[in-house]
Formats: C-alpha cells, structure tokens, sequence
C-alpha cells in the first residue's frame, strides 16, 4: 500500500476515532440528547467508509491496474468481489 494511502486511511480513522471517544462521552451524560448520538454515529459510519475507499483506490491503483500484465487479474476481481461481499 502507498504510504500516501496509508497516511490518508490513519488520518481518517483517528477522525472516527475522535467520533467514538465523543459517543462514549455523550453515553455517560444522562441527558444526551439521542439523535445528537445517532449523528455521531452516523460520522464515524462515514469516516470508516472514507478510510475504505481511500484503501481501495491504492489497491486499485497498485494491484488491479497492473493484475492484467501479470496475467492474474482473474484472480484479483475474484478477491476483491469476496472482501467487498463480506460487508
């Protein structure tokens, strides 16, 4: 994975992080307010799903671009089909 990938996927997923600290926090109050919850939820969703897109597209820059050279590009879309299957 590119370090540039790598750096963008961490830098996402701190920001979920920093979601579900605050999610934690709201859960000790006993008078958070429950849709104010479900929109941090909600952002942590939404941050997970930018680390796994900034994920996939190093993969697919890297890996799937270069699978047809290689000659295993069969294989790579039968993995890839799999992973993404699995959510």
């Amino acid at each position: 994975m590119p370090g540039d990938t790598r750096k963008q996927a961490a830098r996402r997923l701190a920001i979920a992080r920093g979601h579900l600290d605050s999610i934690r926090r709201a859960l000790e109050d006993p008078d958070v307010y429950c849709l104010d919850v479900l929109q941090q939820l909600k952002a942590v969703q939404g941050a997970l799903n930018g680390a796994a897109t900034v994920v996939l597209r190093g993969h697919l820059q890297v890996h799937v671009t270069t699978a047809a050279a290689r000659g295993d590009a069969a294989d790579l879309v039968d993995e890839l089909m799999d992973v993404l299957a699995a959510r």
